[in-house]
């Protein structure tokens, strides 16, 4: 019988569990530069996913679909090339349960790697805008970028936990069918279906924000990009860096932490790693 080409899902827990203990273990400034690279990742899969959405002659549904498709790119890079994300490691939660690392330790790789992940998003988003490719299709692309970011801020605090949950309740679980895999190809469609769902339902993701909010208020300058919204740029005094805050990422960010912790870290430690009591029972004669 040919061995299986994946470990079945208690293994998953296991490595998933290893795997975090190594994270923390990782010297900061290393660890630093890879959640820098891992903002930067996610940015390209944002990028792209703006470019393909803004083709509204595809019909609503084929749009998003396809814009959600390229999307994961963003995940491939971090799993497949290494880097560490955010939401991902919100699993880190399973080492700090199984008692393998402090909850200091817990808490220093999440705020080491959420600001790294800031700064990775920040600068591709930088590096679109001087490069002027927002300009594609007579600024429809950059229009596109606009309407998102000012979209996400748009939110209710409410509406903004709640599709920060679903969001990272997927992300996580991609995270943990890719580690089941043993071929890139097989983490590569882990990753796909979670990420793809996740984009096209409308889900939101704190550091795919990182990005498309900046973006989306540097282009807020540009008037060729405003003016192909069809709007005014009054109709954008609501994208600011104060509401990229408070009307997105603290939401977000919470919600995200909720689904990736409680819904899969929690569960699956609880499942599979959590020991039960040992009771005996006495022979009867």
């Amino acid at each position: 019988m040919n061995e299986m080409n994946l470990f079945p899902p208690a293994q998953i827990a296991e490595k998933v569990r290893d795997v975090c203990v190594g994270k923390c273990k990782v010297p900061m400034k290393k660890f630093f530069i890879l959640a820098i690279l891992a903002g930067a990742f996610i940015a390209f899969g944002a990028q792209l996913s703006i470019l393909v959405g803004s083709d509204a002659t595809m019909g609503f549904g084929f749009t998003k679909f396809l814009s959600a498709s390229v999307f994961t790119v963003g995940l491939m890079l971090v799993v497949v090339a290494g880097a560490e994300l955010f939401t991902g490691d919100n699993l880190i939660i399973m080492s700090a349960l199984e008692k393998k690392i402090r909850w200091s330790e817990l808490l220093k790789a999440w705020i080491a790697v959420y600001i790294g992940n800031f700064i990775g998003s920040i600068l591709v988003a930088l590096l679109l805008y001087w490069s002027g490719l927002w300009s594609l299709n007579g600024s429809i692309v950059g229009a596109a970028a606009l309407k998102i970011a000012s979209t996400k801020v748009s939110l209710t605090f409410v509406q903004g936990l709640f599709r920060g949950i679903l969001c990272n309740w997927l992300v996580c679980l991609a995270v943990w069918m890719a580690t089941s895999a043993k071929d890139v190809i097989g983490k590569l469609f882990a990753i796909y279906f979670p990420i793809m769902a996740f984009v096209a339902s409308g889900f939101e993701h704190s550091v795919a924000n990182m990005f498309f909010i900046p973006y989306g208020i540097f282009l807020k300058s540009v008037p060729k990009v405003v003016e192909a919204t069809g709007k005014t740029l009054g109709d954008f005094a609501g994208l600011s860096w104060g509401t990229l805050f408070t009307k997105n990422l603290i939401s977000v960010t919470i919600g995200n932490i909720i689904g990736g912790v409680f819904f899969v870290g929690f569960i699956y430690w609880y499942v599979y790693l959590k020991k039960e009591p040992v009771t005996f029972e006495p022979k009867k004669d």
